[in-house]
């Protein structure tokens, strides 16, 4: 007894450091801390930053027109249409160093409202006036996050009816931003002449409704020979930008907004430096690189975390993630 003991001693004891190493060690295929497991390095290629919206046609959609320059808008009094304008309709003035530049609603579609007080001070892209298209519209409408996708800039719009028309493009109406409710003024009334024999009659007017507010969304028109039905799902390709021979890197290997950015380039002895990028228009999958790169460098994926600031960013060991940004 007193030999089988001290036997079980020391396999205890053997078992205790055989235990305690293994879980000193690392364990198997692990790299060390700060290696760079997954990189990328940048590639050119042609780039298209395309857009996609869901709509329905409409019957007399509401767009909205802009002030084309900082100055004073000054309405005119507008008469309500009879019949489909086949010209256009000027509806203001914005008056800026004593010229008057004039806002008018295109040909085949009615004033709907004024948007702002008259001779308020206005800022050029500002809505100012609403109109409605007469007969048939597609309407898409554009949430927060496409929001700074899209712009007034687009290089082109093609539309297509769900089981129906198209592809076919679409000619966009007015701007894209939300739109308050629009105000009509009353007519004014006639003026009396005291010496008339007899009482001055006022002009029978068509009465006008004035739009209702809209949310950001994007309005077009198809072309005359395109057979539409009011409610029929529609889906809105837009084309914001074009990029030939782009430099791009994955949307995982950038972090970074509002076209500025950052990578993490792996230097050669596994050292890692946080370069400053310029971003331009993405495709979803890669991004284009405008300048601090010069294509030759290795990057890490993914793209280096932005410390949280006041108010917003990304927070510690998070990533913003890809911007996109239209050129």
């Amino acid at each position: 007894m007193r030999g089988v003991l001290p036997l079980l001693t020391v396999i205890v004891l053997a078992a205790g450091c055989t235990a305690s190493g293994a879980a000193e060690q690392p364990p198997p295929g692990m790299a060390d801390r700060g290696t760079a497991v997954t990189t990328a390095k940048p590639t050119r290629q042609d780039l298209t930053n395309k857009v996609s919206l869901g709509g329905k046609v409409a019957l007399g959609p509401t767009f909205g027109l802009v002030a084309p320059v900082d100055g004073e808008v000054r309405y005119l009094d507008v008469k309500a249409s009879t019949s489909t304008p086949t010209k256009p309709t000027k509806v203001a003035n914005i008056w800026a160093g004593g010229k008057a530049t004039a806002i008018e609603v295109p040909a085949g579609a009615v004033f709907a409202g004024r948007l702002v007080d008259d001779h308020s001070k206005v800022t050029a892209g500002m809505p100012i006036v609403s109109a409605r298209q007469v007969g048939y519209g597609i309407v898409a409408d554009i949430d927060g996050a496409q929001a700074y996708q899209v712009s007034d800039t687009l290089q082109s719009v093609t539309a297509q009816i769900k089981s129906g028309p198209g592809p076919f493009p679409c000619t966009v109406l007015g701007t894209l931003a939300a739109l308050p409710a629009g105000t009509i003024p009353e007519p004014k009334a006639p003026v009396v002449n005291p010496s008339a024999t007899a009482p001055a009659v006022a002009p029978t007017q068509v009465a006008q409704q004035p739009s209702e507010a809209t949310g950001m969304r994007l309005v077009c028109a198809g072309p005359a020979d395109v057979k539409l039905i009011n409610g029929a799902a529609a889906t809105v390709e837009i084309i914001t930008a074009k990029a030939a021979g782009a430099l791009v890197l994955p949307v995982e290997a950038v972090a970074g907004s509002q076209g500025k950015g950052q990578v993490e380039v792996v230097k050669a002895d596994q050292s890692r430096e946080v370069r400053e990028v310029q971003l331009g228009i993405t495709d979803g999958k890669v991004i284009e690189i405008k300048s601090g790169l010069t294509g030759e460098e290795t990057v890490a994926v993914p793209g280096p975390n932005i410390p949280s600031v006041k108010g917003g960013g990304a927070g510690p060991g998070e990533n913003n993630g890809p911007v996109v940004v239209s050129s």
